[in-house]
């Protein structure tokens, strides 16, 4: 009997243990893949002052929709360091506000046949499609973490050793839907 009892305490503390280091492992995980997500929209940050500027030549007939661009480029930066969901509100603005740019370079076909424009546009759909998988690797990196934080008997402990559920880097309302595009004034 006076044996068991040290066996059982050493068996909980290496259980303990163990799940500690799963669950940082996890974090550590989730964390790397945020940070990939914010190199690839930091190179979207830097790509839009340049798409911005080749199309300045159209100004006067859509300054509006170069300044939606503007703003929310400005404003996904400042929340680049905030909430996972506020960020991606943040970043749903900013891809909205670029689909609209480039719907209006449609009327455009000097716009739209520039070597240039046709290289930014293309740079730009391979980052969005680099920032897509970003996510979703964050979102994989996430649900594993929640899973290893909520199951039986992690979750009684998980709290305690200071993990919790983590926001998933998910599309806000607006951007489960067509992008509006008018050219009324």
């Amino acid at each position: 009997m006076m044996f068991i009892l040290p066996i059982i305490a050493v068996l909980i503390l290496g259980w303990v243990a163990l799940t500690f280091n799963t669950l940082t492992r996890y974090k550590n995980r989730t964390e790397n893949a945020l940070s990939d997500i914010d190199v690839q929209l930091k190179r979207r940050y830097d790509l839009v002052p340049n798409l911005v500027e080749t199309v300045k030549g159209y100004r006067d007939h859509e300054a509006s929709v170069l300044e939606d661009v503007t703003r929310a480029r400005s404003a996904a930066m400042n929340v680049s360091n905030g909430a996972v969901a506020l960020r991606a509100q943040a970043e749903t603005a900013l891809s909205g506000a670029l689909k609209s740019l480039f719907a209006v370079a449609e009327n455009y076909p000097d716009l739209k046949a520039s070597g240039n424009f046709i290289d930014l546009q293309k740079q730009l759909a391979s980052l969005e499609d680099d920032i897509q998988s970003a996510r979703r690797y964050y979102n994989a990196a996430v649900r594993e973490m929640n899973n290893a934080v909520q199951v039986f008997p992690r979750n009684l402990i998980s709290p305690l050793l200071g993990f919790n559920r983590m926001d998933y880097f998910g599309a806000a309302e607006n951007e489960r839907e067509p992008v509006n595009v008018s050219f009324e004034k």
